[in-house]
């Protein structure tokens, strides 16, 4: 018979309700203390309504304002990465110090995936081929 872990919650409603209060903790810290966590917000409060309005389509739409919800998330990731990283050791160990980079690594890739579905979708109706 194997124990669970004090750790875990048991469900139901309480911990939905819980749930949602540690999430909301989490964006409050990213605001707090990731700077391009706050300037990926900004640029996504201008450029998601845009999205929304130059959609034709809903897919469309979803691909224009999701993509940029997709780059917070991945932001999000990378910070929680850093985060635990830094509280692991404050000295360099190569380990952490890929650890950081992988996540960077994976801003960046979503960042330009972004761009190119951006690109694929606005491109055409400007410069049609």
């Amino acid at each position: 018979m194997t124990q669970s872990s004090p750790y875990k919650s048991t469900g139901g409603l309480i911990r939905i309700v819980r749930a949602f209060g540690y999430s909301l903790q989490g964006l409050g810290a990213a605001w707090r203390h990731e700077a391009a966590f706050r300037q990926e917000v900004a640029l996504s409060a201008i450029l998601i309504p845009l999205g929304l309005w130059l959609g034709n389509s809903t897919t469309e739409r979803l691909l224009l304002a999701g993509m940029l919800v997709l780059v917070l998330v991945v932001e999000l990731v990378n910070s929680a990465i850093e985060a635990l990283a830094d509280a692991v050791s404050a000295d360099h160990h190569p380990l952490l110090g890929r650890a950081k980079d992988l996540g960077s690594a994976a801003v960046l890739l979503t960042l330009l995936l972004t761009g190119a579905v951006w690109m694929s979708i606005l491109v055409p109706r400007w410069w049609p081929a």
